[in-house]
């Protein structure tokens, strides 16, 4: 390369740096992808209106939380799954109850298997008590018996599920430890995947499988998860993602992982979970997860800045060719009884409630939107 084109180079390499923030942060182009899946995971939902919670649109009226979400753009409804949780709240049964009021409001269904009692994430995927002396050969028929039959009474009772998720941000892995990914060997993982998708496509071919992890920080570890499972053959039909910027980092390296994930693997890419603090101030006496008056730089704590930071994830989302943004949690104001820790409901409080959209009191933040 001479020393003129390698200047030429360079310059249009800093210029395309220079211009991504704009590109990420920008309103969509009109060639730009339409965010078809605008979700909310609504999971503690029906244990805050079964102890009482009110909630209110941005005019002050009280109204059913589903319809005022749908008010702000809301399609699509998320709701987790634990095998058999001490709170029971969140178990097959709750699951199925809630399912029929998420279709009966005209929302999609997207089901959330923990495949755990209680929260499985990056740094814990615990089996349920029933599975905890399997082994990997008997985890295989455990995931498909069960993800089939929670799959087939939501089918049956005419709430078929639009998609569903074979574990919650499995970055290493689920069902520890024999489903962990250890020394680069995804074998075991690829296997519970594998018996997860077959499941939910011997119950209805069409609902869409998502494999979902919390990678949306970091470029190399998308690519090292989402090839391990790929080079064993696992078939999935949406990649998806957690986002938090306190966690995350930067809208650059949102755009970047979505672009790349989606190009790499020819699947679509939705954001399944992001949330921001609308205060810095805790409505209990359990801890905020997220703490400070300005956790992300550029946006304070404060109705406006969370609404600001929500809507730039989603045009990020959407320029970068994904489909979808869900908040997670979005309902989940400090209500007494519905603390955060299923083995003690109601002795923990709300980790999450000034991350919720809805204040103490269950007014709406008037600003916040989802956008196509």
């Amino acid at each position: 390369m001479t020393a003129h084109r390698l200047r030429r180079t360079l310059v249009a390499l800093l210029l395309t740096l220079t211009m991504l923030p704009a590109a990420v942060l920008a309103a969509p182009p009109a060639s730009a992808a339409t965010l078809t899946m605008l979700g909310a995971d609504v999971s503690s939902l029906q244990r805050s209106q079964d102890l009482g919670a009110r909630y209110y649109n941005a005019s002050g009226a009280a109204a059913d939380p589903l319809d005022i979400l749908k008010g702000v753009g809301v399609n699509y409804a998320r709701l987790r799954i634990w095998n058999n949780p001490a709170s029971g709240y969140n178990n097959k049964a709750k699951v199925l109850a809630y399912a029929r009021t998420v279709k009966s409001k005209g929302l999609r269904l997207m089901i959330d298997f923990h495949y755990s009692d209680t929260w499985a994430d990056p740094g814990k995927q615990y089996k349920p008590a029933a599975w905890a002396s399997h082994g990997i050969s008997q985890l295989q028929t455990d995931v498909y018996n069960y993800t089939y039959d929670v799959c087939n009474s939501l089918k049956a009772q005419g709430t078929t599920p639009d998609s569903v998720q074979i574990g919650n941000e499995i970055n290493v892995g689920m069902l520890w430890n024999d489903g962990r990914v250890v020394n680069n060997d995804f074998t075991n993982l690829s296997l519970l995947l594998k018996a997860g998708y077959n499941a939910i496509k011997a119950c209805n071919s069409g609902t869409q499988v998502i494999i979902h992890t919390a990678n949306a920080d970091s470029l190399a570890n998308a690519r090292w998860f989402y090839d391990g499972i790929r080079a064993k053959g696992v078939s999935w039909d949406i990649t998806a993602l957690s986002y938090y910027c306190m966690w995350h980092g930067s809208l650059a390296n949102l755009y970047n992982v979505i672009t790349d994930v989606r190009s790499r693997y020819g699947k679509p890419v939705v954001v399944v979970e992001t949330a921001y603090p609308f205060t810095a101030s805790d409505a209990d006496s359990e801890p905020n997860v997220i703490t400070g008056s300005q956790p992300c730089s550029g946006y304070p704590a404060t109705w406006a800045g969370q609404a600001t930071e929500f809507q730039h994830v989603q045009n990020t989302a959407r320029n970068a060719g994904a489909i979808g943004v869900f908040y997670w949690e979005p309902t989940w104001y400090a209500i007494s009884g519905n603390g955060w820790d299923p083995a003690n409901i109601n002795g923990t409080g709300n980790q999450w409630d000034n991350m919720a959209v809805f204040n103490w009191t269950g007014g709406i933040n008037p600003n916040i939107r989802w956008t196509p």
